[in-house]
Formats: C-alpha cells, sequence, structure tokens
C-alpha cells in the first residue's frame, strides 16, 4: 500500500496565514503604489483626423504626506496630452487641497476639465468593507472638506467645471463639446441641466460622470455623447485573479468595472455609437489602503479616427 501523508491542521492553518499575510502585504506596501499609466486607442474622430491625446485621471484620494503619488502625477505632464479629464475624489484630508494641487500643478497648464465627487466633498471616515456587498447600504459622510479651495483652485488655471454643467473647448483645432454631472452614486446629478441632444457641429462630444451609474450614461448615450469618462470603482480595488472585481461599488456590472467598453452600438445617424472608459483611480481610502490586481492608475486615451 502507498503510504499518504496528512499534514496537522496546526501546519496547514500556520501556511494558510502565511499566505494571508504574504498577500496583505504586497497588497498594502507594494501594489497601492505601483504608480502604472493604462494606454488605450478610442475610435470616435471623424475619419481622416489627426490623434487627439486625453490624460485620464480620476480618485486620486490624495493625503498630504503622499509625496510619491504627487510627484509622479506631476510628471505626467511630460506626455504632453492634447487634454486632461479628472472625474472626481481628489481628496483624502482636510489638509490635502495643496498637495493636489501641486500634484496636478504642471497639468493646470493644458486644457482641462473637471468634476466633483463624495471624496471631494465630505472626509473618509472608517467603514466595514463588508457593506459593499450589501445593496442599499447606508451611506455615511464625515467632514465637509474644502472642496471649494480644490474648485478653486482647478477653474483659477482655466480648466472647466463641469459638475451639472455643459461646456467647450477648442483642442487641437477641433472643438470638443461637454457635459458633466455631480455624483450619481450620491444622487447629487441633476442631468436634466445638461439633457439634450448633443452639438452635432462639434468634432466630439464628452460626458463626465464621476459614477458610471447606468441610469446616467445611458442619457448620456441616447443624447448622442460619443465618449463618457468616469471613474469611482477603483478598477474593483480587490480583484480576484481570472475572475474580476468582487465588487464595483456602483451599478455597472463587474466586467465593466474598469477600463474601456462600448456602452452602445453605432447605429443609424450615430456612426460611433457610445464609449465608456472607467478609470481603475489612482488612491484608496486611508481606512483602506490595500489594492490586489488592480494597480493605481491614470489613462492616456489616443482618440483615433473611425472608418469611413
Amino acid at each position: 500500500m502507498r503510504a499518504t501523508t496528512v499534514l496537522p491542521a496546526a501546519v496547514l492553518g500556520s501556511a494558510t496565514a502565511g499566505i494571508a499575510i504574504a498577500g496583505v502585504a504586497y497588497a498594502s506596501l507594494y501594489e497601492r503604489t505601483r504608480w502604472t499609466l493604462r494606454r488605450f486607442d478610442v475610435p470616435v474622430l471623424a475619419p481622416g483626423s489627426a490623434p487627439l491625446r486625453v490624460l485620464h485621471l480620476s480618485d486620486l484620494h490624495m493625503t498630504a504626506g503622499q509625496r510619491s503619488k504627487q510627484e509622479w502625477v506631476a510628471s505626467l505632464a511630460a506626455l504632453e496630452p492634447d487634454l486632461v479629464v479628472d472625474t472626481g475624489d481628489n481628496l483624502a484630508g482636510h489638509d490635502a487641497v495643496p498637495g493636489t494641487l501641486r500634484a496636478l500643478g504642471p497639468l493646470l497648464d493644458l486644457p482641462g476639465v473637471f468634476v466633483l465627487a463624495s471624496n471631494d466633498y465630505y472626509a473618509p471616515r472608517p467603514k466595514n468593507p463588508l457593506k459593499y456587498f450589501r445593496p442599499g447600504h447606508v451611506r455615511v459622510h464625515g467632514d465637509e472638506l474644502p472642496w471649494r479651495e480644490l474648485r478653486d483652485g482647478l477653474t483659477a488655471r482655466g480648466w472647466l467645471d463641469l459638475t451639472n454643467a455643459r461646456g467647450e473647448l477648442v483642442v487641437g483645432g477641433r472643438r470638443i463639446a461637454f457635459a458633466g454631472v455631480d455624483d450619481s452614486h450620491l444622487h447629487r446629478d441633476r442631468y436634466d441641466a445638461v439633457a439634450g441632444p448633443a452639438d452635432p457641429a462639434a468634432d466630439l462630444r464628452v460626458g463626465l460622470a464621476h459614477s458610471p451609474e447606468p441610469r446616467v450614461l445611458d442619457r448620456f448615450a441616447a443624447d448622442g455623447h460619443d465618449l463618457l469618462l468616469c471613474g469611482h470603482t477603483h478598477g474593483g480595488q480587490l480583484r480576484v485573479p481570472f475572475y474580476g472585481a468582487l465588487v464595483t461599488n456602483c451599478g455597472i456590472d463587474r466586467a465593466r468595472a474598469r477600463w474601456l467598453h462600448r456602452w452602445a452600438e453605432p447605429s443609424a445617424g450615430r456612426p460611433n455609437g457610445t464609449w465608456l472608459h472607467v478609470s481603475a483611480g489612482l488612491g484608496t481610502s486611508p481606512y483602506a489602503p490595500a489594492r490586489f490586481a488592480c494597480p493605481p492608475e491614470a489613462t492616456l486615451l489616443t482618440l483615433t479616427a473611425r472608418r469611413g
């Protein structure tokens, strides 16, 4: 008979605990600060158009002492994007505005637009992470953050505040029409304020929302926006290899918790359909400082000509 070795329960328990500790250490000490630049091509421009490069930032969750993050974000100006888009959740502390503006400083010399979100308005608080698995969980906010100081610092350098507003910019000789809403996860969005057909004479129509809630994305798509930019999900933040995000903390499906996807297919009169990019974001709550299989990211979107 073949001998069978049975490991004692204590040995198995120790091995499991060791793997868990190693995983937590990796997620909190290494991957959380593994700043990553993601790149995608998006065929949304008219046939024959030259490319436009859009830097999409989201969910910085900045604290005053995060110098590594601040320096990395500032270094992105070397990419020389044509446009910078910030989809909110920039702050994670009452003293974070100077560090956030310092990080964004070199990018503020470029054309830019932004919307605000919950973690621009309210300070983070300790939370039970299991609550994110419960639909309709009660949201508890911290004290108000100095969001007006952040907003004023961005607009003073020429960036457009699209929080429940429309606007337009001429970028690289192309006219871009924008519409944005406030944080739809908190039901602060007022889509009726920006509703209506997106400007058909513009070279590109872009919608901004912090949280990719389908009820809002569907309205953007119905109004003819070519590209929607969102954040909020952190890409799931803790992802399981070969499975993906465990939760999205909003109404978007797990398969589209990050990166580039079609939201609406092309149709007669709408040759682009609608593309959606959900940023995996650059930060975490100070009370959940870990990422696994989902590094902190900024994205460089190269907008290209669609096929005729």
